[in-house]
């Protein structure tokens, strides 16, 4: 798979949210091929008309967080990985939810498997959520708050006690 710039990662990431893998790869399939060599750019984006957002799937929330996020790239307002790896896991996550449709989960994602930081933990997922429940016996999931105060002994590796409590799930 070749290397997505973030605005790609995120765009992905959007047209991905709440739907099976399987529509949203054909979604985004859709909407690469708009594009040459199927590489979107904020321009581009910008230019497409709304019915093409609809004629390849994305919905007309997504459409708006999409075009969001490519004003955001446009204006330089989406670090390139480079600017990425030099911030800190919160600045990043800060930076990046200003765009709608970009929530904390999202970035978490980016932060553990595009930029390899180790000392992740998203509370707010459900596998993770679902892992810690069935590791600590309880017959309700965590609250974000609680799993968070619980993780707070796995620093500075919570990244690889998320993965673990996503196989136990």
């Amino acid at each position: 798979q070749r290397r997505r710039s973030p605005f790609e990662y995120l765009l992905r990431s959007i047209i991905f949210q709440q739907l099976s893998g399987t529509a949203a790869g054909t979604i985004h399939g859709r909407f690469l091929a708009l594009f040459p060599m199927q590489r979107p750019t904020p321009q581009r984006v910008l230019r497409l008309q709304p019915q093409k957002f609809r004629n390849t799937g994305v919905s007309g929330n997504k459409e708006r967080a999409i075009r969001d996020l490519a004003r955001h790239a446009r204006d330089g307002l989406v670090p390139g990985f480079a600017a990425l790896a030099r911030m800190s896991d919160e600045d990043i996550i800060e930076t990046l939810t200003a765009i709608h449709g970009i929530g904390r989960w999202t970035v978490e994602m980016l932060l553990i498997f595009r930029l390899g930081r180790p000392d992740v933990l998203p509370a707010t997922d459900y596998g993770v959520q679902k892992g810690f429940a069935l590791a600590k016996g309880l017959a309700e999931l965590p609250k974000p708050k609680e799993l968070l105060a619980a993780g707070e002994c796995w620093a500075p590796h919570r990244t690889v006690a998320a993965w673990y409590l996503w196989r136990t799930a």
